[in-house]
């Protein structure tokens, strides 16, 4: 049994906090980081141009983006010079501003009228991948949704093994060949089955493919090229998976793969996991790209539909 299903077991024996609580709780390195700092900076002074300066950098550092950073220190300074200034100020301006980047990108996955609905999941190894695709299942089975599931991830033995798991705990049909088969191959096997038996959702893995290998970005845009041969509109969305702990590495993997894959929405993972959370602000600063979940944790439902107020007020320290 795989790591992420032990955890599952183990978590389901204990009482689960709320989203809220968890989403808090993951972000606390986060919003630990940024207040302390924040903390010290407003103690004992009153604001002037180069404290503002001094919160720009700040935020900068906690990967928030420059662009944003900069409208964050603005907002702080903004009719309040020569004037003391409380940190639970700051956070607040902090939590708003925020708000106003991520509000116009949180978006839930609507599943349209295609059957089935076919999603393609892209990222790099480690990213949480293959986790993320037996959590979605898990979801939509308890949507009542007919999910199947393509393990396209033929370079490593141990995703195709993992899938067939997520695939028994959430009664999904998995689509697998031997380790090496080709993947494109498999991608068309699968939306075959999936037409045949009447699945509403396909939803297929791919190998996590590094954003610098033009060969192997090239492999992926060749199982798009084979979907769209079943179905044109097909893969319905390309959800990109990326790791936050990676921090300023996740824009160019976004780049990357929205040019080989065309991908239509993020997930973020591993957010419990870094200090580095304010990435997804950055990234839709930069991007604009529909964030659809956000994930704190390995428990089947700690993967949570993005909700831009929520995540503003985490990441700030704020209470709900």
């Amino acid at each position: 049994m795989s790591d992420s299903a032990r955890d599952d077991d183990t978590t389901a024996k204990i009482p689960r906090q709320g989203w809220w609580q968890r989403l808090s709780g993951g972000l606390k390195r986060t919003s630990s980081s940024i207040g302390t700092k924040i903390s010290d900076l407003v103690t004992a002074r009153r604001l002037d141009a180069a404290m503002v300066e001094e919160l720009e950098d700040v935020l900068i550092r906690a990967d928030l983006g420059v662009a944003t950073a900069g409208r964050i220190a603005a907002a702080v300074g903004e009719g309040r010079y020569d004037r003391t200034i409380s940190a639970a100020d700051v956070k607040a301006i902090l939590a708003a501003e925020v708000e106003k980047v991520l509000a116009p990108v949180a978006s839930p996955l609507g599943l349209g009228g295609a059957k089935p609905f076919v999603i393609l999941v892209v990222g790099v190894n480690g990213s949480g991948k293959t986790t993320t695709i037996g959590k979605l299942a898990a979801r939509f089975a308890g949507e009542r949704k007919r999910v199947m599931l393509a393990a396209g991830d033929t370079f490593r033995a141990a995703a195709i093994e993992q899938l067939k798991i997520w695939g028994a705990r959430t009664g999904a049909p998995v689509i697998a060949g031997a380790p090496g088969a080709d993947a494109a191959g498999l991608a068309y096997d699968a939306l075959m089955a999936a037409r045949a038996q009447g699945a509403d959702v396909l939803i297929v893995d791919t190998a996590g493919r590094l954003q610098n290998k033009a060969v192997l970005m090239g492999e992926l845009e060749k199982v798009v090229r084979v979907l769209k041969k079943i179905d044109e509109r097909a893969p319905h969305a390309v959800l990109l998976v990326l790791d936050a702990t990676v921090g300023q590495n996740a824009l160019s993997q976004v780049a990357e793969f929205a040019k080989s894959a065309g991908v239509t929405g993020l997930v973020m993972t591993k957010l419990d996991g870094t200090a580095r959370g304010g990435i997804l602000v950055a990234i839709a600063e930069r991007f604009g790209l529909p964030i659809h979940f956000i994930g704190v944790g390995e428990a089947v439902d700690d993967l949570e539909p993005f909700t831009a107020s929520d995540f503003a007020r985490a990441i700030a320290g704020l209470d709900s």
